[in-house]
């Protein structure tokens, strides 16, 4: 039975410290992949348990050093295999050769306009069965049944401050990690409590206090109900580091605790599982620990579906992953010779309905959708700039590898922690995952600037898919609105973010939401870092928090706030 470290440490599953960033900022976020093939289209109905209008996310990365002057990596365009030739003159074939001549110039132009970040990567593994290759599929050649999404334009886009609250000073440090966006109600943790505001006016509406600080929260609703961990108790100085026991639900509507209780050990005893992550599928809550193996409850009743266990090989779950489907990562074996297992659960008694072995070696890995079920790894520990992942296994339904994403260049911005379901920056929808390029140099020497990319989850391949975040903005995507990919874009010092919404069939981006410029409402906006903050949008509201909050190690010149908020209309 494993405790959590001391809250000196950052969270479990974080991605590092917080660096300072480079001029211009950075972004990033989730998947959705090129045009489908016979893989499920865009949902028609929303999914029985789903984030409450946007994941947590954090940006990408800073970035690694380049020198000005340097050209960028992205989007490069590609040289035509051999100088275009004029055809010799011959009688009779003037229009004809034309014809060729206009063509031919049409092909090069074809050639440069769809340059994109087009790369080759080793395939770090031993399963050959999926073609992993890196060249571009098309992004939008195939047809594709397009959801429309809810998202309005605003009459006007430019933004107005809501409400920014004044982050709250606990003894060291602390976990506030959950926030949620309904349309009439935005929640977010706190110390030991969780409060729900008004989205109009920004207004308390209820508060819903807990005997012990909060140590992991889901982003997926399903009924409008989420779930939390906590501690069954609050520091006290006999003890200073209480176990995280407890699951809750939480009604988001009224603020009330639907119903909370925690797991035994199924090997006996009194004692409660220690708990790190917590997930939701459907009418399924689901949390596991480090070493203790999962356990869920009903959402409804909080009656035990499943308890603790590990078998007689050592196989245990060490994490679960909700929203359309419930999955896991199933753990066997001892250090250094873990065998991982990617897996598709039945939600009312555990059991696998889909099992996909990943190769001997790897130590963890994590789950960036459920449906499909993508699992991600650090192949070989090939993973560059911290992303900490290298590899995208996509499983079909009947635990068979069905395409292979390669992500070690570091030309990516996805990222994946230590949590199961801590894999942020990308998004899946219309057959592909989406997620962002790995900032570079812009047009100024020292501008920094990404793109909005996609890999087509039948091949592996990556698309021609484009959408340009702009001199000085980096983007990262949010989540999907039907078909539309909903994305942000963090500003340079001097402008205030982005909200937009992206069509999938052209990239072309529409501005939902602009924020004031102003010195002091900018550096609010841009003062969280990515790697700790959770980001929220809906219908012309917009949330920034913190998911960890600390004593302050000395005076500073800028307020610094549990969130930030926006309304546009």
């Amino acid at each position: 039975m494993s405790t959590p470290p001391p809250p000196s440490q950052p969270p479990s599953g974080g991605f590092g410290a917080p660096q300072d960033p480079p001029p211009g900022g950075f972004g990033a976020p989730v998947p959705p992949p090129g045009p489908p093939a016979p893989q499920a289209g865009p949902q028609q109905q929303p999914p029985s348990a789903q984030p409450a209008y946007g994941y947590p996310q954090t940006g990408p990365g800073y970035g690694y050093p380049q020198q000005p002057g340097t050209p960028p990596p992205f989007g490069a365009p590609p040289a035509p295999a051999a100088p275009l030739q004029h055809p010799a003159a011959g009688a009779g074939n003037d229009k004809r050769n034309q014809l060729m001549i206009v063509g031919a110039a049409l092909l090069a132009i074809v050639l440069i306009v769809g340059g994109g970040l087009w790369y080759t990567s080793g395939d770090g593994g031993t399963d050959d069965r999926a073609d992993s290759g890196p060249s571009a599929s098309p992004g939008g050649d195939k047809p594709q049944d397009l959801v429309p999404g809810t998202e309005k334009v605003p009459g006007n886009p430019k933004s107005k401050t809501l409400l920014n609250l004044p982050s709250p000073v606990p003894a060291d440090i602390a976990t506030v990690a959950g926030s949620w966006l309904t349309d009439s109600t935005y929640a977010k943790s706190d110390l030991s409590k969780v409060v729900g505001y008004n989205v109009v006016d920004g207004g308390k509406k209820w508060e819903l206090p807990l005997p012990g600080e909060i140590c992991g929260a889901t982003k997926h609703v399903s009924e409008n109900k989420t779930a939390i961990l906590f501690k069954a108790a609050a520091a006290t100085p006999e003890n200073k580091y209480p176990p995280c026991t407890e699951v809750g639900v939480i009604d988001l509507d009224g603020g009330k605790l639907v119903w909370s209780g925690n797991a035994k050990s199924a090997t006996g005893g009194d004692k409660a599982v220690s708990l790190n992550t917590v997930t939701l599928s459907g009418k399924t809550v689901a949390a596991a620990g480090i070493s203790g193996g999962g356990t869920a409850w009903n959402l409804a009743d909080g009656k035990s579906l499943w308890l603790p266990k590990v078998d007689g090989e050592g196989c245990r779950d060490v994490g679960y992953a909700g929203g359309e489907a419930l999955g896991a990562i199933r753990k066997c074996g001892q250090s250094p010779n873990y065998t991982l297992y990617g897996q598709l659960l039945d939600p009312t008694t555990g059991a696998p309905t889909a099992s996909y072995k990943l190769s001997q070696g790897i130590e963890d890995a994590s789950i960036v959708s459920t449906k499909p079920l993508i699992v991600a790894a650090d192949v070989g520990k090939t993973a560059k700039n911290a992303t900490g992942v290298s590899d995208l296994f996509v499983i079909d339904p009947k635990g068979e590898l069905k395409a292979r994403i390669p992500l070690a260049s570091g030309d990516f911005a996805g990222k994946c922690g230590l949590d199961v379901e801590k894999c942020v920056n990308m998004v899946v929808g219309n057959g592909k995952l989406y997620l962002p390029s790995y900032e570079h140099q812009g047009q100024s020497s020292s501008g920094r600037t990404n793109e909005l990319l996609s890999f087509d989850l039948e091949t592996g391949k990556q698309t021609t898919d484009r959408a340009d975040a702009g001199e000085r903005y980096t983007m990262f995507p949010l989540r999907m609105d039907g078909s539309n990919i909903i994305a942000y874009k963090n500003p340079p010092y001097d402008k205030g973010g982005q909200i937009v919404s992206i069509d999938p069939r052209t990239m072309k981006e529409t501005l939902l939401m602009e924020n004031p410029e102003d010195k002091a409402t900018q550096r609010a906006e841009t003062g969280f870092s990515p790697e700790y903050s959770e980001y929220r949008y809906h219908n012309g509201k917009f949330f920034i928090s913190r998911t960890t909050v600390s004593k302050p190690f000395s005076e500073k010149s800028d307020p610094e706030y549990l969130f930030v908020s926006f309304t546009a209309s």
